[in-house]
């Protein structure tokens, strides 16, 4: 059995103290893929390694709940498009690239900024003027909003009369011809069906890409929180190949209109991911988008948009058959794993699990509710009596151009003051847990950290919402046990005796250096289960 010491470092172990402080040492031995001893008799005991924590920062290793792998993957194989400054700048390097991949019939490109038009609305013509012959598919920051050229247009039979699915918006210009912006699924899945699915060399290049991206800032589990039938196979190829340096569980996509077809799937894909996977990978969770996004006003409200009076947005879900559809995967042993950005997705949401409480056995539940963004007061409390996780991003939690250039002017400054109450539901006796939503921001927790113990842009900038501020000791319990707690995992996110061996070790004390430079701190190294994953 090889052992490992680490020593000459702060070990945070996530234990609280009686105090309210967090239990410190100064070493921790870890033997095979667990942790044996900590402090004295860490240092006191034999190791086949000795690392010197060059008086940095040791803690359980991160989890992230709410990202996607694969889309983050595959965004660095498409076209360029993130990161730029203008449509028209976005177009001329998606043309470039079309000119140079001749041989790919579908142009696609992940990752715009979808603030750089207009009421983020985005003209077919932009694209025709660089890849006229080609369909071109590009899908925004946030990964509601999809961009097209006529060509894709053409070829979905998107054209004037088209009448508007109860699950998206083909957005139309005046004279009714869509305009080339498509807003949620129902709007932009007839395209994306059209195109071939990347090839598994692809997708593997993907997953690796991912993989080595999350070690390298600390993390040991993740929420793939976005699964359809063929990613089960993705992932399970993934592991069979070693390329994967974290546990994954994956959410299987619920579909609003026939999730009924889907309940025997997801039990498939479950026992499959059992039989065939070695225990890295599992299939627990069911993802629910309860609504959209505010930005592209589908995100769904109690009270209309001030920008666009008669609408509250676009539900994806009938509350009624919401309520049905969780407390049937409840009743199969899944989780419910919530998209809910507006404060009547959350309602919705919440309703959904209290009404699978009332009518299903009770059993160890782990209900997520993620990005939780909006909240009506009177629902705020309802996260902790009802049991449910309120998972946020925490990165998003400034006020940026998403912020200045959509989302206030829709929701008006009441709203806009009632954003990522993090502090609030925390205090409210709810557990909290932390997520990226990568690639719609960074993967890093520790840039997410820096936003969630500051709320703000950089140096010399405004607070945003103070009160809704956590502490560091927080929010790193947020990214560790409050993660393995979604999990369901009871030998994570703790270092303590016995714990499985996930360790990040970072630079400094991030609860010792000027906050708004948190996330810059290095990460120095990364185990899963006693492995060594990542060297900084």
């Amino acid at each position: 059995m090889a052992t490992t010491r680490i020593e000459n470092a702060t070990v945070w172990t996530g234990h609280r103290l009686p105090s309210g402080d967090v239990l410190t040492t100064d070493a921790v031995l870890v033997r095979d893929d667990r942790i044996v001893a900590l402090g004295g008799t860490a240092r006191s005991t034999d190791a086949d390694e000795v690392i010197d924590g060059q008086g940095g920062f040791v803690l359980a290793a991160f989890g992230d709940g709410h990202v996607h792998p694969v889309f983050g993957g595959l965004e660095q194989q498409f076209a360029p498009v993130r990161d730029m400054s203008s449509p028209l700048e976005i177009a001329a390097s998606v043309g470039a690239w079309a000119r140079s991949h001749p041989e790919t019939e579908w142009v696609r490109g992940e990752g715009f900024d979808h603030t750089l038009a207009p009421e983020g609305i985005f003209l077919a013509s932009w694209l025709d003027a660089e890849v006229p012959d080609r369909p071109v598919v590009l899908r925004a920051t946030d990964y509601h909003t999809v961009w097209v050229n006529s060509e894709a247009l053409r070829r979905a039979n998107y054209g004037v009369g088209i009448a508007q699915p109860h699950d998206g918006e083909i957005v139309l210009s005046d004279d009714g011809m869509p305009t080339g912006t498509l807003r949620e699924w129902g709007a932009w899945r007839p395209v994306y069906n059209l195109m071939p699915e990347p090839p598994l060399t692809m997708l593997m290049d993907a997953v690796s890409f991912a993989s080595r991206s999350f070690a390298s800032a600390g993390i040991s589990w993740i929420q793939d929180a976005w699964v359809e039938p063929s990613g089960v196979g993705v992932w399970l190829t993934a592991e069979q190949r070693g390329l994967l340096d974290q546990q994954v569980d994956l959410a299987l996509w619920a579909d609003p209109n026939s999730w009924r077809e889907q309940l025997d799937g997801f039990q498939a894909s479950r026992a499959r991911v059992a039989a065939e996977g070695g225990g890295q990978v599992s299939a627990r969770t069911i993802k629910f988008f309860a609504d959209g996004v505010i930005e592209s006003a589908t995100g769904a409200l109690i009270e209309p948009y001030c920008d666009c009076p008669h609408s509250r947005g676009l539900p994806n879900w009938d509350p009624e058959e919401m309520k049905l559809a969780v407390a049937a995967i409840d009743a199969l042993g899944f989780t419910a794993h919530i998209h809910a950005i507006g404060d009547f997705g959350v309602r919705m949401g919440l309703d959904a699990t209290e009404y699978a409480s009332r009518v299903n056995a009770p059993w160890d539940r782990r209900w997520v509710i993620v990005h939780t963004q909006l909240v009506d007061p009177a629902d705020l409390a309802r996260f902790a009596e009802i049991g449910v996780i309120a998972n946020f991003e925490p990165y998003w939690s400034k006020f940026d151009s998403w912020q200045t250039e959509l989302t206030a002017p829709r929701l008006g400054p009441d709203r806009t003051a009632r954003q990522y109450q993090t502090g609030t539901i925390a205090n409210l006796g709810a557990t909290i847990s932390f997520g990226s939503d990568w690639p719609v921001t960074t993967y890093a927790p520790l840039e997410g950290i820096q936003v969630a113990v500051t709320r703000q842009m950089g140096p010399g900038e405004p607070v945003w919402l103070p009160d809704e501020r956590v502490s560091v000791d927080a929010a790193l319990s947020a990214y560790t046990s409050g993660v393995a707690y979604q999990a369901g995992r009871s030998d994570a996110g703790y270092v303590r005796p016995g714990a499985v061996a996930d360790l990040a070790w970072i630079a400094q004390d991030p609860r010792a250096v000027d906050p708004l430079t948190i996330g810059a701190i290095p990460v120095l190294g990364t185990w899963y289960r006693g492995r060594r994953t990542f060297t900084g």
